[in-house]
């Protein structure tokens, strides 16, 4: 049915392409011994509609420009490694130039404070490999399912890193851990009683047990011991090179308990749609979608409707296990109070629509199991967490549709009918909608129901094992590939509901193809063929290939391909212009792609195992500290996203980019040099970036007209800088032709 129309907007929509006037401070920075290179010169004000702030680095000879400021009273003050935060001035833009004292800090615990958390995590010392197999708390202390030391290292990052940072100064210290619960009296009864508290305190506890209790607190009390004694981590390097050419631009959104999970700001296959509009953002938690708008410096929040009444509707996030030490006993993103639409990400469409993963209802229509349906027919679908919707910012309504499948990520193709494609959390299913066939039948027939039955489809994963060329009919051999799914998974929108087919007694048979089932963490359409990529964290991990077809789902052709040592854990998933596949190894800490051209010739019967082709993969590690005793890097790598069309304005296309979520950055690499650049955040402390994108506002105003988005992704918004009462973060990255650019 058609859908509720939101509530009015303050921020407009018919946006003029061009940037708003606006004036600058410049000056240098003086430090104890000369001028300061490639230290931050930060600049916020309260004065306009929403908190703002622009960030950016002094050159060689330490000066700076402030650029594109809009009229306010700035607090200005600069950052760096080495130095303390030197004492807030007041200025306004003008032409005037102004002199910046550097504070130098006096002891290295002083100068370590503003260090990113991915430098205080390399003092973690994992247990040692020489420690594995897990044996239990009966005997060596590690899980069962503990194989390896990347075995634990994988539940630190993918189940851990999975809600926050690691290594910022909440997650360092246990001090406000004794200051709430004085019994305790060390720092494993402290860990132990904080991984039990607040919203995710059942899953973080059930990680502690998945790891090895024994052993696990052991680890992260003797981290926070040696910290609190005064050990302290190597220091960064200061920005260098392109990154002293670097703007950043920072809004406040949302509230101080939003869980903000992804932003937008254009159409990923025409980066100029919107173009100085709105960027948009789900707010998970709340069931809400966030709006800022760059020319205003304004924000607004909007609920996502439900089909079904919202007590109807159930919310995914637990009560605490135990009182959260911020929020005590309240059941935060319940329903209710807070409405259980519970988006996951967004994106545009080339209309400036912005559509969402979204929870629309709990009972699961007939259609999703009736023969009539065809993909019913291949694929049955018993339950699904969350569908999807759209928010059309022209007419101020939302469009609620079913999928059948559960969804979590969703992309567009660049096909003719704008198809965007879905992945379930915890299920193997590749889905989609036509979107050109969703509006012309809603158009036509003004039933819903029929709309989404005709645009909606989905394929599982079934590989030709009998080497015929073809996908049969099923019954199929059943390969599992399930397990492996992070335990925080447990509870978020999983799939539901498809019957296992009986064992087949005496094994595979080769003259049937085999059905597998890894669960997909994210999905990307191909530009150059009818092919769709899923990436799956099952340890090590997987890339699982769709190719559609002629006739889906009797077309749908699956091929899988397995990430090689030294890498582990993909989590994020992108293409480039030439069809090659970049995933960020986010546990291992590399950039990880997959050229599938490079495959020698595959004739015959498929494997399942995910052997086939190892010449195709190339690991690029990460750079920064690795764990103590380790060969593997303390960052963390949440997502990872292929700037095709230049957005950041370096000057060449298709870089893969990767979240530096531990690191307070983006990490950017040019494969031709295997070099990186770090987009660094330096405030507030704990920049924990999840998905990003790029627009072009205009192409011919230069890097003025150019800009990387990404924001503040944190489940906890009061482990940023400053604590409970901060709000999350839009951010702005810019890349000037020099650092006094204006």
């Amino acid at each position: 049915m058609a859908l509720l129309a939101a509530v009015a907007l303050a921020i407009g929509v018919a946006v003029q392409a061009q940037a708003p006037a606006s004036g600058f401070i410049t000056g240098v920075v003086q430090g104890a011994s000369g001028p300061e290179a490639g230290v931050w010169v930060i600049a916020e004000t309260k004065d306009l509609p929403t908190n703002f702030i622009k960030i950016v680095v002094t050159d060689d000879r330490g000066r700076f420009m402030v650029p594109e400021l809009p009229a306010a009273s700035y607090s200005v003050w600069v950052r760096g490694y080495g130095l303390v935060d030197s004492p807030k001035q007041q200025l306004r833009p003008a032409t005037t130039q102004v002199t910046l004292r550097a504070t130098p800090a006096k002891t290295p615990q002083e100068a370590a404070k503003v260090y990113p958390g991915d430098y205080w995590l390399s003092l973690l010392e994992p247990p040692k490999a020489s420690e594995f197999p897990g044996t239990g708390n009966q005997g060596n202390g590690l899980g069962n399912g503990m194989a390896t030391q990347n075995h634990w290292i994988n539940s630190l990052k993918s189940d851990c890193n999975f809600c926050h940072q690691l290594g910022n100064e909440l997650t360092r210290t246990v001090d406000h851990v004794f200051k709430a619960k004085p019994e305790l009296k060390t720092h494993a009864e402290a860990w132990e009683w904080r991984l039990g508290t607040g919203v995710r305190g059942t899953s973080m506890y059930g990680v502690l047990g998945s790891q090895g209790q024994n052993r696990s607190l052991k680890v992260y009390s003797e981290w926070t011991e040696r910290i609190a004694k005064g050990e302290v981590p190597p220091a960064p390097p200061r920005p260098s090179g392109v990154e002293r050419n670097v703007v950043v631009t920072l809004w406040d959104w949302g509230t101080d308990h939003s869980f903000m999970h992804d932003e937008i700001s254009t159409d990923k296959n025409r980066p100029t749609v919107n173009p100085y509009g709105p960027i948009y953002a789900v707010s998970a938690g709340h069931g809400s979608l966030a709006i800022v708008d760059p020319k205003t410096n304004s924000t607004q929040e909007i609920d996502i409707p439900t089909r079904a009444p919202r007590a109807e509707v159930p919310s995914r996030f637990p009560r605490p296990n135990r009182p959260s030490l911020w929020w005590g006993d309240t059941h935060l993103w319940s329903n209710p109070p807070y409405n259980p639409a519970d988006p996951h990400n967004a994106m545009l469409d080339s209309k400036a629509r912005v559509w969402m993963t979204s929870k629309i209802r709990q009972t699961q229509p007939a259609w999703c199991t009736d023969n009539a349906n065809k993909f019913a027919a291949w694929f049955p679908l018993r339950g699904s967490g969350r569908q999807a919707s759209y928010y059309d910012p022209k007419t101020k309504t939302f469009q609620l549709i079913d999928t059948c499948y559960s969804t979590h990520h969703l992309q567009f193709d660049n096909d003719a009918n704008e198809t965007v494609y879905f992945n379930e959390l915890s299920g193997p299913m590749f889905g989609w909608i036509d979107t050109k066939v969703y509006d012309q039948a809603l158009k036509d027939t003004k039933d819903q129901v029929k709309a989404e039955q005709q645009a909606v489809g989905w394929c599982g994963q079934v590989v030709d094992t009998n080497g015929d060329g073809k996908i049969t009919a099923p019954p199929w051999n059943q390969f599992s590939g399930r397990g492996g799914d992070s335990i925080l998974y447990a509870g978020d929108t999983q799939g539901a509901g498809r019957g296992a087919q009986p064992a087949r007694a005496g094994g595979p048979d080769p003259m049937l193809d085999t059905i597998i089932s890894y669960s997909l963490y994210a999905v990307i359409p191909s530009p150059i063929d009818d092919s769709v990529w899923g990436v799956s964290e099952r340890y090590p991990g997987y890339l699982i290939r769709l190719d559609r077809g002629k006739n889906p789902p009797s077309s749908c052709m699956t091929e899988i391909y397995k990430v090689p040592d030294p890498g582990f854990d993909p989590r994020g998933v992108d293409i480039d212009t030439n069809g090659v596949v970049w995933t960020a190894l986010a546990a291992s800490s590399h950039l990880a792609s997959f050229d599938r051209r490079k495959c020698k010739a595959i004739t015959g019967p498929r494997k399942v195992d995910g052997s086939e082709c190892p010449e195709g993969w190339t690991l690029y590690q990460t750079t920064g500290p690795k764990l103590k005793g380790t060969n593997i890097p303390a960052d963390f790598h949440y997502f990872n996203w292929v700037d095709q069309q230049d957005t950041l304005g370096i000057g060449k296309k298709n870089l893969p980019i990767a979240n530096g979520s531990n690191s307070d950055a983006l990490l950017v690499l040019d494969p031709d040099s295997k070099k990186w650049t770090t987009l660094r955040v330096p405030y507030p402390l704990g920049f924990y970036s999840r998905g990003m994108d790029g627009r072009i506002d205009d192409p011919k105003a230069g890097w003025k007209g150019r800009g990387l988005y990404a924001n503040y992704g944190t489940h906890f918004v009061w482990h940023i800088e400053g604590g409970k009462g901060t709000k999350g973060k839009l951010v702005k990255f810019q890349v000037r032709p020099n650092p006094l650019a204006n």
